[in-house]
């Protein structure tokens, strides 16, 4: 009895000097695991349990105890007990964590989404899909390329799989509890939205990139030079900490902030505009800010991602999350399906029309796709590059918009492919290099 006193009072011990250290740390914690709970199960009618046994599956995250409220449309978590945190759910906006500063009196405005009326198929309209054959196709490779990348499901991770070849589905694969209606996280792929976005108001002459983005409080510091150019490009010379590990930058932003459009703005510049890179989500959300100033009122701000991209292109699945204070988090939250993603790459690889309308100057390709100095090749503007040959077996011309756990939109505009993958591992569980190359391959 004695001696189990002592390994009992051990154990006590060791847990409080462990909660003591890492008590700040468990906000973030049980701040993720609420949110992703919200999100996963309101938004994509998974079940808690799918949710708990592979998306919140990661080291430390995995300690939170979630509970959900389908009723109220919320989930709660903590972590033994302790740092107890809460995300809701709001109609047309998403889920959202909340702090002790939420007022549930507070009205947000929410979108108004448009249907489309036609009996087109994709990727121009949604009913099915072309029964099309091309003759340089290798399906039997294509198929095989498709499979092996769900082949080993506990390392590789993969989810869905979606390969469009001159506009039209050529190979497409789910696992288990995912259709081609099932809205898929992209995390930082929202990131490349946001930058549309700035593309489409560029068209349509209503901001200028080369002009000092408009933060009142770098008016009177060196500050004051950073130009939108400089944040699409994420060459400010801001301070910035994306370290998803510890108690950093980012994660205080996303876990914390009520405000996610704030954190980037506050932090001094360790350098001069261009002179180094620094990826920075809080760059993205700093955009999302500066979008919300191109007008006059919250509606019309919550109103024109849907109006100018979203719906316009019939990705009506996608929903971009917002935070406490109404700015979309254009850094991390947004949603859509699998064959929705595919259609934003579509319309990068039409270079900006659509079924006729051009919604950004065919010029913009050149501009994202530009290599950002300091980033080896692998970095435009808010997408990510292959002009470096970090991928040695794929075209030079490849560009991608990437998401955290190996969410990908990859453009192949030199074979006329735009593939789409979605997961839970990247790599090096995730071969990207060879998979590509695979189904490179399989176009003659």
């Amino acid at each position: 009895m004695k001696l189990f006193k002592r390994v009992l009072l051990v154990a006590l011990v060791i847990f409080v000097v462990v909660a003591y250290f890492n008590y700040p740390k468990l906000n973030i914690i049980s701040g993720y695991a609420s949110k992703n709970m919200a999100s996963t199960v309101f938004l994509t009618d998974r079940s808690p349990e799918s949710v708990t046994l592979n998306d919140n599956d990661v080291p430390l995250i995995k300690l939170a105890d979630v509970e959900e409220d389908p009723n109220e449309k919320q989930a709660t978590a903590s972590v033994f007990g302790l740092m107890e945190r809460k995300s809701i759910c709001r109609d047309g906006l998403g889920c959202t964590l909340i702090n002790d500063k939420y007022d549930p009196n507070t009205i947000t405005p929410k979108p108004h989404r448009t249907g489309l009326k036609n009996e087109l198929p994709f990727p121009y309209g949604n009913n099915g899909s072309k029964d099309t054959t091309f003759a340089n196709v290798d399906y039997q490779r294509l198929d095989k390329a498709v499979e092996d990348v769900f082949s080993n499901p506990e390392s590789q991770k993969t989810r869905t799989v979606l390969v469009t070849y001159k506009n039209q589905i050529v190979a497409e694969k789910y696992i288990k509890g995912f259709k081609k209606d099932t809205p898929v996280l992209g995390w930082s792929m929202t990131k490349s939205i946001v930058a549309t976005l700035y593309g489409i108001l560029e068209y349509q002459g209503k901001i200028d990139l080369d002009e000092p983005a408009p933060v009142p409080d770098w008016k009177n510091d060196g500050r004051q030079n950073i130009t939108l150019n400089h944040l699409l490009r994420m060459q400010s010379g801001l301070a910035w900490d994306e370290d998803y590990t510890s108690i950093s930058d980012v994660t205080k932003m996303l876990f914390l902030d009520s405000d996610m459009t704030l954190a980037q703005a506050k932090n001094e510049a360790i350098a001069t505009p261009t002179k180094v890179w620094n990826y920075s989500s809080g760059t993205s959300n700093l955009l999302s800010g500066i979008l919300r100033k191109q007008f006059k009122t919250h509606y019309e701000y919550i109103d024109f991602p849907y109006i100018a991209l979203i719906d316009k292109i019939g990705m009506h699945s996608m929903l971009i999350e917002t935070d406490m204070e109404g700015n979309f988090v254009g850094s991390s939250y947004g949603w859509a399906t699998t064959r929705d993603w595919a259609k934003f790459g579509l319309l990068y690889l039409n270079k900006g029309n659509w079924n006729g309308e051009q919604l950004f100057d065919k010029k913009w390709i050149d501009y994202i796709t530009l290599p950002t100095a300091h980033s080896d090749g692998d970095y435009g503007a808010h997408f990510w590059l292959n002009s470096g040959g970090k991928y040695p077996d794929v075209p030079r011309d490849m560009y991608s918009a990437n998401g955290y756990q190996g969410q990908r939109v990859f453009i192949i505009p030199s074979k006329d492919l735009v593939i789409v993958r979605t997961g839970l591992a990247e790599e090096p569980e995730f071969d990207i290099n060879g998979f590509l190359k695979d189904v490179v391959a399989s176009i003659q």
